[in-house]
């Protein structure tokens, strides 16, 4: 039935999973199981298979569209980087009469992160604002993500400071910010103003800030951020062990 399709195609979430999935879309196809969950179920499988052709065109094919697809092919272009074709489909289905949603925006502004589109960011921005999303946890954490990979540190700062509410994620992102921008004394008392505010950093938060402190003018802080690590036990960690010795 179309639950155990959706769900198998759910499962499709990488490139080598493809002819898997081309191999269930034959099936549902054979079977005409149509509904508006399956057809979201394809194109997202297409687009998290980064096939973005099949993506289009079951997109084209699809006799009704939610923001269940719009979101699965902005989505597609997103992991493909391609902020421009993103920013499109972001137009195209406010004018199709389709609003988006928290979800719409992240993926749109991680394509603007990617690309560092600052520019795109700031359009995305003010239509945010406009939904009155920009105090989401989700999208200020996005915004934020955003600002700073295109190195508007104040930006990201403002948003930063505007959120009511911030998680660890929220709070990783604006500490790695600073450590790219060689703010490392502002890194260090914002890890600090973190902890006080009672949040721990997770493996994700120390691989995120020595990523971004692998350049000789951060080396110093990502030091005193070896000494958090050891304190925490996390050197034994593949990852944060590989994070270190590209900082190093």
């Amino acid at each position: 039935d179309k639950i155990t399709f959706i769900n198998i195609l759910g499962a499709c979430r990488k490139r080598e999973a493809i002819a898997l999935g081309k191999l269930i879309h034959a099936c549902i196809v054979d079977v005409r199981v149509e509904s508006q969950e399956v057809w979201n179920a394809l194109l997202s499988m297409y687009g998290k298979c980064l096939s973005v052709k099949d993506a289009r065109r079951i997109f084209g094919e699809m006799p009704e569209r939610d923001v269940a697809s719009w979101n699965a092919m902005i989505s597609a272009y997103a992991q493909l980087w391609n902020s421009e074709e993103v920013f499109k489909l972001l137009q195209q289905m406010q004018q199709e009469g389709m609003l988006p949603d928290q979800i719409t925006f992240v993926s749109v502004l991680n394509a603007c992160a990617c690309q560092e589109v600052v520019s795109l960011g700031k359009l995305v921005h003010a239509q945010i604002v406009d939904r009155r999303f920009e105090f989401d946890l989700i999208v200020g954490t996005a915004l934020v993500n955003m600002y700073n990979k295109c190195g508007s540190i104040d930006d990201a700062c403002t948003v930063f400071h505007k959120m009511p509410k911030r998680n660890v994620v929220s709070w990783t992102a604006m500490i790695a910010g600073y450590c790219r921008q060689g703010h490392s004394e502002k890194a260090f008392k914002l890890f600090q103003q973190m902890q006080w505010e009672g949040l721990k950093p997770d493996k994700i938060t120390f691989v995120s800030i020595l990523n971004s402190c692998a350049n000789h003018e951060a080396l110093a802080f990502g030091k005193l951020f070896h000494a958090h690590i050891l304190d925490r036990g996390f050197e034994s960690d593949v990852t944060v062990g590989n994070a270190l010795v590209n900082m190093y």
